[in-house]
């Protein structure tokens, strides 16, 4: 018990102390996490809008495909980057393997299923809302896609916040595809299972208190989001 009472002394003074090395890990994370989760936006809210709105031949089957890709397994996700990737993969010739880009990549793959089939689900709601107003202004659902993702943004946002906290969770894909090289590919997860199996609490415990402030953050922010949305709603 006096272990870990001293190793959680030690953690917290760590992060007060603004340690170098937790700062780095802390920062490489952020940064992985906030790309791989922009790009997911970029990628997600127009692919599921399109799914919401578009009619065409397969929509059931893509809508069934994107919601059993919100839990598409870490492990595969970084099997199949670490095959692409790697020295005999198609973009081998890139050595983009063990990088922050790898990492980022992987971080995509897994967090994109999930804004578009949470975006997919705002939008379906909000057209059954507006459909007859739009469709009397002549707005086609095409059309009228730009006006339904601003008018659900905050609703939207909630999925980006979603799919954040999916992204600085994760561990297995960037594990493989990142190798938690000091320095350069190690960020809180990997960090924290590799200390701990060292035996080294204080580092694992410090990056774990800043994993959950960032997770409460995340609640917090979705919370005030909603309670925001509802204020709206009753005015």
């Amino acid at each position: 018990m006096s272990e870990i009472t001293t190793a959680f002394g030690t953690a917290i003074s760590l992060i007060f102390s603004i340690n170098s090395e937790l700062a780095q890990i802390v920062g490489l994370s952020l940064y992985v996490s906030i790309c791989a989760v922009l790009i997911a936006t970029i990628l997600g809210v127009p692919l599921g809008a399109s799914v919401a709105l578009l009619r065409f031949p397969g929509r059931g089957p893509v809508q069934v495909i994107l919601n059993a890709l919100m839990g598409l397994p870490p492990v595969v996700v970084g099997l199949i980057v670490y095959l692409i990737l790697s020295r005999s993969g198609p973009l081998g010739v890139f050595g983009l393997l063990y990088t922050p880009t790898a990492m980022i990549i992987a971080q995509v793959i897994l967090v994109t299923p999930i804004i578009a089939a949470l975006s997919r689900q705002v939008i379906e709601d909000l057209w059954a809302e507006y459909a007859e107003q739009l469709t009397s202004l002549g707005a086609s659902p095409l059309r009228a896609m730009p006006t339904l993702i601003m008018d659900g943004r905050f609703r939207l946002f909630t999925a980006v916040l979603a799919g954040f906290g999916r992204a600085t969770a994760e561990v297995g894909a960037v594990m493989m595809v990142g190798g938690n090289i000091d320095h350069v590919t190690r960020v809180m997860t990997t960090t924290i299972a590799l200390e701990v199996s060292k035996g080294d609490l204080a580092l694992a415990l410090a990056l774990g208190i800043v994993l959950l402030s960032i997770s409460i953050t995340i609640g917090a922010l979705a919370q005030l989001i909603k309670d925001r949305r509802q204020m709206k709603g009753r005015a």
